[in-house]
């Protein structure tokens, strides 16, 4: 592998990890098709590497997060036991889903992405709103401007039962499941935008972790391509916390749905068959 080779996978582990850090997703739902578009990966390669770059990311973002106060750390441990669950599971069918079907499924989940981004996002529940027993003291604030914002958690069985689907999904996709973990977390628990981010980014890479270990198993992990990656993901998911910290998400709202259907439909006419870059076969 040249060093321009390894240079473009550093690039691509950035700039993916900062838009995706932006709101707490990661990179991994903009390397997989990236890696297999334009680098001519083989898919369940490029998805072994979006693994590994999840992981890098949660750890370069999750600190600041958590010294910002933005991350509900009891949430994110009691939703992840569920995610986890639907990780494993997703290994279990990674290697009987065909390449084709992934694809769709990929086209699918970005296009369901960008839906609940255009989505009108319905207000936190403010604590001490009646409704609901919180046993497990999930309630929890955080610093917006000059003040504290308190909030609640609400809806946890539906929130348990979607997590397990986005785990199961990130498994198959190797999206980090972020994708799909902030709209659970806006629309069925009812949480502030910046801390179902911060949270999901916490959460991102215990769920990556525990299936990246079956794509190693299977020899999916290419350490060539993996390794720049994973450097560039560190970097980017840095910048993309701070971005996230000091402005609203509103602003890269738009920007975010633009490349979500862009890729969608590349990702659907690969499915198809058709290929506009060379890029995959």
């Amino acid at each position: 592998m040249t060093a321009g080779t390894e240079l473009w996978l550093f690039l691509v582990g950035a700039g993916a990890s900062a838009v995706g850090g932006m709101l707490g997703m990661a990179g991994g739902i903009f390397v997989v098709p990236i890696l297999t578009m334009f680098g001519g990966v083989e898919l369940h390669a490029a998805i072994g590497a979006s693994l590994i770059s999840v992981i890098a990311c949660s750890c370069g973002s999750a600190a600041a997060f958590l010294r910002a106060r933005l991350t509900n750390l009891r949430l994110a441990v009691v939703l992840e036991s569920a995610t986890t669950l639907g990780a494993l599971s997703g290994v279990l069918l990674a290697g009987i889903v065909s390449t084709r079907a992934l694809f769709m499924l990929f086209a699918a989940i970005l296009l369901l992405s960008a839906q609940q981004m255009l989505a009108r996002r319905r207000d936190p529940i403010a604590a001490g709103t009646p409704g609901g027993v919180d046993a497990l003291r999930l309630a929890a604030s955080y610093p917006e401007g000059d003040r504290e914002t308190a909030y609640r958690v609400s809806r946890l069985p539906l929130g348990m039962a979607l997590m397990y689907g986005a785990g199961l999904i990130s498994a198959l996709l190797g999206i980090g499941s972020g994708v799909l973990k902030i709209p659970a977390m806006d629309s069925a628990l009812r949480l502030p935008l910046k801390v179902s981010s911060a949270t999901s980014s916490l959460m991102i890479g215990v769920t990556a972790a525990a299936s990246a270990g079956a794509y190693f198993a299977r020899g999916q992990i290419d350490a060539q391509v993996a390794g720049p990656v994973a450097l560039g993901s560190v970097v980017g998911a840095v910048i993309g916390a701070r971005v996230l910290m000091a402005t609203s998400s509103g602003k890269v709202r738009v920007m975010f749905v633009v490349v979500l259907v862009l890729l969608a439909l590349q990702m659907g006419l690969a499915a198809a068959g058709i290929d506009l870059f060379g890029g995959m076969s």
